[in-house]
């Protein structure tokens, strides 16, 4: 039932709807992979000539040498993000500057420390970037960004033991979407 859903979304929007034109993208963020394999879709529609509404979803389900407990690492999330863009010259092309309200569950450690923290993060962020037009309906996308916040988390001492070495709320600020990123402009 989801696959016909899906594809009747699609065809609305590419065929039925022919005042998106140019108005509605999905991109991908091709960074995102490079992070342990992290899926990502964003949704962005122009609201009018310098502003544009988006949404965001990242998903990374992969633990890496599972099995292995000296060996075991992961950079679990499921995160979404709901924002809007200012375009100083004109929407889906050029310099912009966005603002982003964000939510992650996650899950990292083995990386570089035995210790591994799990929990939930809420917060905001600003970006900023350039959008280059490719062709009249593909674009290439730079831009970076930070976002702060809360986050309630749990920390262990390895990925498999399950050991609690600590749990509470602290706040935040990281580096967040930095992006090379594909979108398809409809």
């Amino acid at each position: 039932m989801r696959k016909y859903l899906i594809a009747l979304s699609v065809f609305l929007l590419t065929t039925a709807l022919p005042s998106l034109a140019q108005k509605f993208s999905l991109s991908t963020n091709l960074l995102d992979y490079a992070c342990l394999g992290t899926m990502n879709v964003d949704a962005s529609y122009s609201v009018s000539r310098r502003w544009s509404v988006l949404a965001s979803a990242r998903y990374n389900p992969f633990t890496f040498r599972e099995g292995n407990p000296d060996e075991q690492f992961q950079y679990r999330q499921q995160s979404y993000a709901v924002g809007a863009r200012l375009w100083p010259w004109h929407t889906m092309s050029g310099w912009w500057f966005a603002g982003k309200l964000r939510y992650q569950e996650y899950c990292y450690g083995g990386i570089f420390t035995d210790e591994t923290e799990e929990g939930d993060r809420f917060g905001a962020g600003i970006y900023a970037g350039y959008t280059y037009m490719l062709t009249k309906h593909l674009n290439l996308e730079f831009g970076a960004g930070f976002w702060t916040g809360m986050a309630l988390y749990t920390r262990y001492s390895c990925p498999v033991c399950g050991v609690t070495m600590g749990e509470g709320r602290k706040y935040f600020l990281l580096p967040d979407d930095f992006m090379i990123s594909l979108a398809y402009v409809f």
